[in-house]
This record gives C-alpha cells, sequence and structure tokens, in this order.
C-alpha cells in the first residue's frame, strides 16, 4: 500500500518538475524472479526507477539511512532492505536470494555508491557474483539526469539478460569483469 502511494505521488512529482523520458517498458518481464541492475548518477534514482517499473523493486539499501528510524520505517515500507557495503554482507545476499525465490525484483546499483559519469573501475564484484549464482534474469537499466528542476530525465530499460559463467569458481578478478559487461549494458542505454 505504502509502495502504490508512494509510487503514484513521486510519479506526479516527476512528471510536474522534470521533463521525463521512458523508454523500453516493454522489456520488463511480467513475472519471475528478477534482477534490476542500474546506474546511479543520483541519491534520487531508487524512487525515479519504481515509478516507471510496472514491478515493485525491493532495492538494496546502505545501512547507514536505516539508522534514523522514521528513514528505515518509510524505506522497509517501501521494499528496501539494508546492506553493509563493502563487507560482503551475508544477511543482505541470502535476502536477495529469498526475493528472488518468491519470484521478486531486487534492484542494485552496481557501483555501490552514487557515480555522476562512467567509471566501470567502481563496479563491485557482489554485482555479478548475485547474476551469476542466482541465474535471475538481468534488466539492466540506464538513468541520465543532471539533478536540475525542469531538466531532462530519461529512464532506459533495456533487453533482460542472463549472465552464465563457463567456469564453476569465479575469482573476485572474474567477477569484477563481469560486473563491468554489465554496467556496459547500463551505459549503452544512455548513450556513454
Amino acid at each position: 500500500m505504502l509502495y502504490s502511494i508512494g509510487k503514484f505521488l513521486f510519479r506526479i512529482y516527476f512528471t510536474l518538475f522534470y521533463r521525463v523520458k521512458v523508454e523500453g517498458t516493454e522489456n520488463i518481464p511480467k513475472d519471475g524472479p528478477l534482477l534490476m541492475y542500474a546506474n546511479h548518477p543520483s541519491a534520487w534514482d531508487m524512487i525515479l526507477i519504481a515509478c516507471y517499473m510496472k514491478r515493485q523493486i525491493h532495492f538494496m539499501a546502505k545501512v547507514e539511512l536505516f539508522k534514523n528510524p522514521i528513514v528505515a520505517l518509510i524505506l522497509r515500507g517501501l521494499g528496501a532492505f539494508p546492506v553493509n557495503r563493502g563487507t560482503g554482507d551475508i544477511g543482505s545476499i541470502r535476502t536477495v536470494f529469498k526475493l528472488l525465490k518468491k519470484n521478486k525484483v531486487v534492484g542494485v546499483f552496481p557501483e555501490g555508491t552514487r557515480t555522476p559519469r562512467k567509471d566501470l573501475s567502481k563496479g563491485k564484484a557482489g554485482a555479478a557474483m548475485l547474476a551469476v549464482r542466482s541465474k535471475a534474469p538481468v534488466l539492466p537499466v540506464g538513468v541520465e539526469w543532471n539533478g536540475r528542476l525542469f531538466s531532462k530525465l530519461r529512464v532506459v530499460f533495456g533487453k533482460p539478460f542472463v549472465l552464465e559463467s563457463s567456469k564453476d569458481d569465479l575469482t573476485k578478478k572474474d567477477l569484477k569483469e563481469q560486473t563491468k559487461m554489465i554496467l556496459n549494458k547500463i551505459y549503452v542505454l544512455i548513450g556513454q
């Protein structure tokens, strides 16, 4: 309920204060497990993408956001769950697999933090690990946004793909390379 109300209100906000262009919604699978991977140019990306996605997204969000009890209540009501970045947070990884098993959509920012421009070196190995181990389809989403009011916003949903590996035991280096490939697929959607 909170998710639907928030989505409705924020969609009005984006429509009033920005020129929003959304492309590729036909690429969003109607059901089944899904990993939604997007670039992260602003603090608003999670909300922006959710407004134009046909299905509810359960975003991984940095644990620091959950320290404020009011913000934590809102985030949990919106389906987000905390992740300790940079620590190999087993609890959040289990949450991802539980959600995927229930045919939910999990939202991940492979760069792990806001990144205003393409920087493949920021890709996290964990993003590829989730995709390879779960075998869930990956929906790449490109976000183009300069942050100024009344500017153009663009959200592009790409074609889903499954990240498979011919190796059984991927190293961290292998996973980082796979994440770079994911990021390239995301940035191509917005011409970068």
